[in-house]
């Protein structure tokens, strides 16, 4: 593969470039394994324009779940803390934690509850 042709795949959005303090350009490891796939496709004859489609759904859905992640990491983290004011009997403790917890937690928690029941 030619250097001119990685430079067109990443103008044209297929690689994506890291640049050096010289503003020289550097691929690291993904980028080598998106070179050997597009190039797998090319020689299956997919189009440039079907490859970057599929690699564009890919990363979303990549995206997708790196961002469900950290949702629930954010709702196991109200979860502890709502589990922590009930743990303290202290009505004044509870009345604090319901308006502190996020509509979606809140949501979540009455999801589970109704499984667990």
């Amino acid at each position: 593969m030619t250097k001119r042709t990685i430079d067109y795949y990443t103008t044209i959005g297929l690689l994506k470039a890291e640049r050096s303090a010289s503003n020289y350009r550097y691929y690291d490891q993904s980028a080598i394994e998106r070179l050997h796939y597009i190039e797998k496709c090319k020689a299956e004859g997919m189009s440039l324009d079907k490859i970057k489609k599929e690699m564009l759904e890919k990363d979303a859905e990549e995206i997708d779940v790196h961002e469900l992640r950290l949702r629930i990491r954010g709702l196991e983290n109200d979860v502890s803390e709502i589990l922590a004011h009930l743990d303290r009997n202290d009505p004044k403790s509870q009345e604090e934690m319901k308006k502190q917890i996020s509509h979606e937690s809140l949501s979540l928690i009455q999801t589970l509850l109704l499984l667990i029941n």
